[in-house]
């Protein structure tokens, strides 16, 4: 349980879902961490489970890139460095209930929904990462790993910001990754497909139901939390030291099935 002895990671949207169990994997491979969210509440929760002589915590909106810079300073002022990067925060079909339109079709959403969603989604895993790559250059090192989605591999009937922007980090990340391999930087994407999160809260039941899992997906479950964090410990350590930019899929098999008839 070492995989990440030593390393400094940075882990944005840690408070809860796919970011909150990375950062308690991360922590569990030896790794210290800096769990950014928005939520204070939900981070020192986290602290409390793994130990607070590991985590520390970066309350910011990474939308906004003042507070994106002060994130990464986070971890170089207590740690002494950053080794890897987990662009995870984001928001998905839950943030309907606080923006209406923010999951609508483009036609029935306005400038102001899309700005919100792709500032958010994408604008996130900008700020950040334009922070963190000097420091990566500068040491020779460093290890991006960017979650994406399915929905960015494929089109969708709504969500149009949402794909949009995950469509784009998937690019960005291949981008990254011709750009800055030669200075010894990783750049990977993991695309989870539908995850037990609060963010798809509203569809668990009828997505693991027994009349419809079948139907959506050949392995007939929504993944887990853990499952994707499993996949960003791969891309973040050593182990895959040869990956660069690789969009990995993790979804059960959801895209490679053939839609039901």
């Amino acid at each position: 349980m070492s995989r990440l002895e030593g390393k400094v990671a940075v882990i944005t949207g840690a408070s809860s879902g796919i970011g909150r169990a990375a950062a308690a994997r991360f922590v569990a491979e030896g790794a210290r961490v800096v769990a950014v969210g928005r939520n204070k509440a939900k981070l020192q929760k986290l602290i409390d489970e793994v130990g607070s002589e590991h985590v520390v915590p970066a309350i910011a909106d990474l939308a906004d890139d003042t507070q994106a810079k002060a994130a990464i300073e986070t971890a170089v002022d207590h740690f002494g460095r950053v080794d890897i990067l987990v662009n995870n925060a984001g928001v998905g079909y839950s943030y309907q209930d606080v923006r209406p339109g923010s999951m609508k079709p483009l036609g029935e959403s306005t400038s102001e929904d899309w700005d919100d969603v792709m500032s958010i989604n994408l604008g996130s895993v900008v700020n950040c990462t334009r922070h963190a790559l000097p420091l990566f250059v500068e040491q020779g090192s460093g290890a991006i790993v960017n979650v994406a989605s399915i929905l960015g591999l494929v089109g969708n009937p709504d969500a149009h910001a949402y794909t949009t922007a995950k469509g784009a980090i998937i690019n960005l990340t291949r981008s990254l990754s011709t750009a800055y391999a030669r200075h010894g930087v990783r750049t990977n994407t993991v695309c989870p497909g539908y995850i037990e999160t609060p963010m798809v809260e509203a569809f668990i039941d009828f997505l693991n139901s027994e009349e419809h899992r079948y139907n959506w997906n050949p392995s007939g479950r929504m993944g887990l939390p853990e499952e994707i964090a499993n996949a960003l410990l791969f891309l973040a350590s050593d182990e895959a030291s040869y990956c660069n930019g690789a969009v990995l899929t993790v979804d059960g098999g959801a895209l490679a099935a053939a839609p039901a008839a």
